[in-house]
């Protein structure tokens, strides 16, 4: 692990581009009347957060979401003041990306979609969201312990792709349910640029939680 300071500006890049590729591509795709898909959007999360991780993951262990550094926190291997230096600048780099979204997409492609900002499905209630939240945060807490986090994981062979991976299944189930954050900052970034809150105490509750079942739930603990 780097210094304190080297190891904000990787979690400030690897936030940023997981927002603004994230959120954009849900921008891109009211803009383009629907030319990404739901299959579209869940491949651009997927893989900018893998090649995030694989080119930042060695500096700062490549979070890139408040709800990972929570879970790496309850495991012991960072300390409080790491997670809180981690945690800011996630939220700084989310927030950057959301407003330069704002800038770059025309009002009328991005308002439709709040900046692509995470919402509820219909019918869907703040129980059920929260519980969906949290189960995907959970599947994809579990890949970072296995793969990150775990000494005899896999990180040297698959790095962040198999993390990456679980973002596209992720999305492709809980995208129409609860717009698939699993991260707090991944909400954050486009609300504060867009002015859109609805719900958005579901998406800091349900990853927090998934995230901390996974560290107690994995074996190798």
């Amino acid at each position: 692990m780097k210094s304190l300071k080297d190891a904000a500006a990787a979690e400030f890049l690897g936030t940023f581009a997981l927002c603004f590729i994230g959120a954009g591509s849900i921008c891109v795709n009211q803009w383009s009347t629907g030319s990404l898909g739901l299959v579209g959007i869940a491949l651009a999360h997927g893989t900018v957060l893998a090649v995030m991780i694989s080119s930042l993951g060695h500096i700062s262990g490549g979070h890139f979401n408040p709800a990972v550094t929570l879970g790496v926190l309850t495991t012991g291997k960072i300390g409080g003041r790491q997670a809180l230096s981690h945690i800011t600048a996630q939220l700084v780099g989310a927030a950057a990306a959301g407003f330069l979204l704002r800038f770059i997409i025309p009002e009328q492609a991005w308002q439709p979609v709040h900046l692509g900002t995470p919402s509820l499905g219909s019918g869907i209630s703040v129980v059920q969201a929260i519980t969906v939240e949290a189960v995907l945060t959970f599947f994809l807490m579990l890949a970072v312990c296995g793969t990150a986090l775990d000494p005899k994981g896999s990180w040297n062979a698959v790095s962040g792709f198999g993390i990456g991976a679980v973002l596209i299944f992720d999305i492709l189930v809980g995208g129409p349910i609860t717009g698939a954050a699993m991260n707090p900052a991944r909400s954050f970034g486009p609300a504060l640029a867009s002015g859109h809150w609805d719900h958005h105490l579901v998406y800091w509750l349900g990853p927090l939680t998934g995230a901390v079942l996974a560290t107690f739930c994995y074996p190798n603990r």
